[in-house]
């Protein structure tokens, strides 16, 4: 049967899974690896896959598609152990919250006949792990998609059906662009969420003040539950996006500062925090329209597209197999026979 492969089966692998069950597809094998012990079986027995690996290479070995959704600083490490596995004109993508270190290591370490896509759900909660998953978990959410340039359009097809099974939105978009954008709308919010949890619960009176939190803070903070890996990987491979939005933040901050410390300009302080106010309203009640496909995203047709490719692709490899396997049975036995004659 055509394989699929999930390399990283927590809250995205794990979620991608249940998502691409629900579709079912006929005569798809979802096969996942996971490097922490006893997930894989977990992942079997919620129904994310069929089957089980035990490492990324068995995972790959006849995959048509294959999604790496580990963490970051973990997806050059699989690409490195699956470059030699992966058969001619497969599909690989990923789903790192960061793509353009991604992406260059991709064109370094993968085969010319390897289509890769870089690919970013977004969508996600502070919680992690395959207990996290869900089958909902992309339903109407963009899903950034940033294929190389050595990408076949249908092996970008195939990625965009697949996205769109899931229930998200694919939109192409450059890889430092996304970088760019998402420092400012996620990477920034993830730091000063746990930036503010680090400066109130550091202080002496934290059992006080931990007493009157209410629900503004638990919202304000919500991200500092994020996976460390995640926020810490982020960090690192979007640093000077990350660092230019961090810069820009502290000049605000600096300036809300200032209206509060002038208490003779209290109409001033006053416009500052209804112009913020009007503005997130109406981002809130009329928030603009997520980027998507060009193409229609009818997900009974990005099923029978996706097959179509997965199904062809797999005859094709399987031809080519054959064809070997018997130009080498022919020269075997040429060999033989001219060992007979002497």
């Amino acid at each position: 049967m055509p394989r699929l492969a999930i390399i990283g089966l927590g809250l995205i692998g794990g979620s991608i899974g249940l998502a691409l069950k629900r579709a079912q597809l006929p005569d798809l094998e979802i096969v996942g690896h996971d490097a922490e012990w006893g997930v894989n079986r977990k992942a079997r027995k919620l129904g994310a896959i069929d089957s089980e690996a035990r490492t990324p290479e068995s995972a790959v070995e006849g995959a048509t598609l294959t999604v790496i959704a580990t963490p970051i600083l973990q997806v050059r490490p699989v690409l490195e152990r699956i470059a030699s596995v992966l058969g001619e004109g497969v599909t690989v993508t990923d789903t790192a919250s960061t793509k353009r270190d991604v992406l260059a290591w991709a064109e370094e370490l993968l085969p010319d006949t390897v289509n890769f896509i870089g690919g970013h759900p977004i969508a996600g909660t502070e919680q992690a792990g395959i207990d996290a998953a869900d089958a909902d978990l992309f339903q109407r959410r963009p899903w950034a998609i940033s294929p190389s340039i050595r990408a076949s359009e249908q092996a970008i097809q195939s990625v965009e059906d697949m996205i769109t099974l899931t229930g998200a939105r694919p939109t192409i978009i450059d890889a430092a662009e996304h970088d760019s954008y998402l420092a400012a709308v996620s990477h920034l919010p993830l730091v000063v969420s746990s930036t503010l949890f680090s400066l109130v619960s550091g202080s002496q009176a934290w059992p006080e003040l931990a007493a009157l939190a209410g629900p503004g803070f638990e919202s304000a903070t919500r991200l500092a539950s994020s996976s460390p890996s995640l926020s810490h990987d982020i960090s690192l491979t979007n640093r000077e996006n990350l660092l230019h939005w961090l810069d820009r933040f502290d000049e605000e901050l600096r300036r809300f500062r200032g209206l509060v410390a002038d208490a003779g300009n209290q109409e001033e302080l006053f416009e500052a925090f209804a112009t913020v106010q009007t503005a997130r309203d109406a981002f809130l009640e009329a928030p603009p329209e997520k980027p998507g496909p060009d193409r229609p995203t009818d997900t009974a047709s990005a099923g029978e597209r996706m097959m179509t490719f997965m199904v062809g692709d797999y005859v094709v490899r399987r031809t080519k197999e054959l064809q070997k396997l018997m130009d080498k049975r022919e020269s075997d036995a040429e060999q033989r026979r001219k060992r007979g004659g002497r």
